[in-house]
């Protein structure tokens, strides 16, 4: 493919912009080559500046779960519109989707909206903190919360795959790092500090390092662990919520944390960032109590307007169940033609969210994650990408599947990897 006018576009962007991007992945240099500048996105498919076109399986890194521009949720937004972008004050569209979320989501009895997934966990621990009076937190190396600077230690998503998982500029005394899936290290971490620790908190599926499954037993073990020393469990579901069941990884593991992050569906592609929980914590949150978080554009019209009509559509019966059955014939299609030819790799995949590892051995935490073949995945990403397909430009990012992705999607993208297969000695 030919991306002449991409390059150009990249070159001026990096005039004016670090790096020519707005988030440091995007900017490809963890597999090299042009990033394509997207012009538009209909269904499961997008259209760069040059005119490719690509089946989509970024889907703007996880919101697109109907699809791009979806028609119900764009005639929704153009009518809300037409009412102003935002007022910085109440607005029944909040309680609307507020109300919607505490139904869905198990542990979520109130909910406050916010403008990012960053936002949200960095307001959760803040929160957690304010609860418990105790300063430290646990996290699990390469999972990713956002980038407040408690969080930015040994983080995944662009961090890892900048080779920076630690930030300069970063104070993280107050952090403990644990391996993800290592139960037995966060009870030995509990059992040095666990009076000091405010929460746990922890991607019930990793996606920043790959798509990273939980070891049964795992999310048990921290429920039980932070319920024996008395700090809060909270699950970042920023990605899963919504996507891998109607109530997010807590409905599927049937595991209750004590606070969750939310973000990415509950927009419906706009920016949107939500916590919640019991009302016993989240009646300490300012004006109810002496926890402060405050936002202008929070609770903004346009974003829960998509996000009420995305959720709509979500809880109609047997969506789950198509979005299982289209990604299990993806995953299952990848797996035939590269088993086939003897391609080493592991393929993880819970519900709609799926990686490929280039591999010899299971995945199952940063560490084995970052031991994948990242050469072979440069050179398999772009095979697919001057194939027209679209993966995350990095081995530490999850892929998606959407509803509308059709069966001619799946079966293109698993006959360019058929081609790509062939090709391996």
């Amino acid at each position: 493919m030919k991306r002449e006018r991409s390059a150009g576009h990249f070159e001026r962007a990096k005039l004016v912009m670090p790096g020519g991007v707005s988030s440091p992945v995007r900017a490809f240099n963890g597999v090299g080559g042009i990033p394509p500048f997207i012009a538009k996105a209909k269904g499961s498919h997008i259209w760069d500046v040059d005119g490719n076109e690509y089946i989509d399986y970024v889907g703007s890194w996880g919101p697109a779960i109907l699809g791009h521009a979806h028609p119900e949720v764009v005639d929704a937004l153009n009518e809300a519109i037409e009412n102003g972008t935002s007022f910085g004050a109440p607005t029944e569209l909040e309680t609307r989707l507020a109300s919607v979320i505490c139904d869905a989501v198990p542990s979520i009895e109130m909910v406050r909206f916010v403008n990012s997934g960053t936002e949200a966990a960095m307001s959760a621990i803040r929160l957690a903190r304010g609860v418990t009076k105790r300063p430290m937190i646990v996290k699990f190396e390469g999972c990713y919360h956002g980038h407040a600077d408690p969080l930015l230690v040994k983080a995944g998503s662009g961090a890892a795959t900048c080779g920076e998982p630690t930030s300069a500029g970063v104070t993280a005394r107050h952090t403990i790092v644990c391996r993800y899936n290592d139960i037995d290290g966060v009870d030995r971490a509990m059992k040095a500090h666990g009076k000091e620790v405010a929460c746990v908190i922890v991607e019930p599926v990793a996606g920043n390092m790959g798509c990273v499954l939980p070891k049964d037993g795992f999310l048990e073990g921290l429920r039980d662990a932070t319920k024996r020393y008395g700090s809060l469990l909270i699950f970042d579901e920023v990605m899963t919520g919504f996507r891998v069941a109607f109530g997010g990884a807590q409905e599927r593991y049937k595991i209750r944390p004590d606070l969750t992050c939310l973000g990415k569906i509950i927009g419906g592609g706009l920016p949107v960032g939500a916590y919640g929980g019991a009302r016993e914590y989240m009646r300490q949150v300012s004006p109810l109590g002496a926890v402060y978080q405050a936002g202008t554009l929070s609770g903004n019209p346009l974003a829960m307007t998509a996000g009420i009509k995305t959720i709509e559509l979500l809880s109609v019966p047997g969506v789950y169940e198509k979005l299982e059955q289209i990604s299990a014939e993806l995953t299952e299609g990848i797996e035939r033609v590269l088993k086939d030819k003897r391609i080493p790799h592991r393929i993880n995949r819970v519900g709609a969210m799926w990686s490929v590892f280039f591999a010899d051995k299971p995945v199952v935490d940063f560490v084995s994650a970052a031991e994948s073949d990242g050469a072979k995945f440069r050179d398999f990403f772009h095979f697919l990408l001057d194939g027209g397909i679209y993966l995350a430009p990095s081995s530490f990012e999850s892929a998606f599947v959407s509803l509308a992705h059709t069966s001619e999607d799946i079966k293109r993208t698993i006959e360019v990897i058929g081609e790509w297969a062939k090709r391996q000695k």
